[in-house]
């Protein structure tokens, strides 16, 4: 636990003075009447100690360095129903604090101690999640691990006729057969044009032959994330228009990947997905006129509307530095995630291009894009869906940034990983 013990020497002394740190852990969740939602700790309560029971609280004296794990007092009751709780004196041993006491006692605990503001807490545990650490790297990677795994066991399982439902329970079981109990998000299974709804959740349609499967999914170990997207043909091999789509997307991600190094501003690099983007889409002729412009403009939005990347870590967006790392948009296209890369930063890389059917018949955005966009042309790409690949990534102090997805994405692979 001495990953966890360094995680609070790290808030403490980012906080100093003499007021104690208060974390409150995670509670359950009623579902419905008595039964509750399966339990996943706080992201900043499992940063700071691995604790993955409910009802727990935790207080660091930054001046004593005294830290205090409290946890629920339970019955014989409670024990017959939920099995064996850790005592105090097993807590301390299993979570490496100094000192475990009940929850009843945090209050008479506290007093009349001053406690640390929780918009100080809240920005120095983002300003410390955002590099992540070896312990949390070696967590990620292994959460990446099996995601892949599960995810190379989709492509080998896809077959025209299955349900998405099917493929979905393809994935979740890989990851729980590898321990991985908890998913880091709901899996995205979609077939055909359901490739073209960004956060696609119903995974209740067929797989047909001749179409396109893109599965967003990824499991979580210890509360950190993999988020990995692949799309490849059902019937394992791509057709002409499939391939000349799905090409474009990988080489705009190759490229961005291959720009991810230190100092780089992430808005920077979704510019440079865009702009890599509009060229591919001037070659199909669905695009036309100056790539700035198109980028600028917004045309290359009617097929590409979300973001470049994002920080990963105990969430699956998560949190990007406080307000110390804070800083403006260098570009002119809005864009949620601005920061300047560093050492340690964990970040997704997922362009894509998809079909969308609210966005091509939107009558404003046809009269504003109608000399950029060949929208009879668009229209023909309806039965499409779309294209999304997406992996995680860590930038280094030099040099490229470390690639923690193994799942196969070039063409050639892509097709030898679906074979039927």
């Amino acid at each position: 636990m001495s990953h966890y013990r360094e995680m609070r020497r790290a808030l403490g002394r980012r906080l100093g003075g003499d007021s104690l740190i208060y974390l409150e852990g995670g509670k359950p969740v009623p579902r419905n009447f008595d039964v509750e939602y399966v339990f996943r700790q706080s992201s900043d309560f499992l940063y700071l100690t691995g604790v993955e029971e409910p009802g727990c609280h935790l207080v660091l004296d930054p001046k004593t360095r005294r830290e205090t794990l409290f946890v629920p007092r339970v019955d014989s009751h409670h024990r017959v129903w939920e099995g064996h709780v850790p005592s105090p004196a097993q807590a301390r041993e299993i979570f490496g604090v100094d000192r475990v006491m009940y929850a009843d006692e945090l209050k008479k605990f506290l007093g009349r101690r001053k406690v640390a503001p929780k918009a100080r807490l809240r920005d120095a545990l983002d300003e410390l999640r955002a590099c992540k650490t070896d312990g949390e790297l070696a967590l990620m990677r292994r959460a990446s691990e099996v995601s892949g795994a599960a995810h190379r066991a989709v492509m080998a399982a896809a077959r025209p006729g299955m349900k998405e439902y099917e493929l979905q329970a393809v994935f979740e079981a890989e990851c729980l057969k590898a321990g991985l109990k908890h998913l880091a998000y709901p899996s995205i299974v979609a077939a055909g044009v359901n490739g073209a709804v960004l956060h696609y959740r119903h995974n209740t349609a067929t797989l047909r032959d001749g179409e396109l499967l893109l599965i967003d999914a990824g499991a979580e170990h210890k509360g950190y994330a993999a988020d990995i997207t692949r799309t490849y043909p059902a019937n394992g091999k791509f057709t002409p228009r499939q391939r000349d789509v799905y090409q474009i997307v990988l080489e705009t991600q190759k490229a961005c990947i291959e720009a991810a190094r230190v100092g780089v501003v992430s808005a920077d690099l979704h510019v440079r997905s865009m702009r890599l983007i509009a060229e591919g889409l001037k070659s199909l002729g669905l695009l036309r006129g100056e790539t700035d412009g198109l980028v600028e403009g917004g045309a290359v939005r009617m097929f590409y509307p979300h973001g470049l990347t994002h920080m990963l870590g105990l969430d699956v967006h998560d949190v990007t530095g406080g307000k110390k790392r804070a800083m403006p948009n260098p570009t002119k296209v809005p864009v949620r995630f601005v920061a300047k890369l560093e050492p340690g930063f964990v970040i997704t890389m997922e362009p894509g291009v998809y079909f969308i059917e609210a966005l091509i018949k939107d009558a404003a955005l046809r009269r504003k894009h109608k000399t950029s966009v060949d929208f009879a042309k668009a229209e023909s790409f309806l039965d499409f869906g779309g294209v999304r690949i997406e992996d995680d990534i860590v930038i280094q102090a030099d040099g490229p940034a470390q690639n923690l997805t193994d799942v196969p994405k070039e063409i050639a692979a892509v097709e030898a990983a679906c074979a039927r």
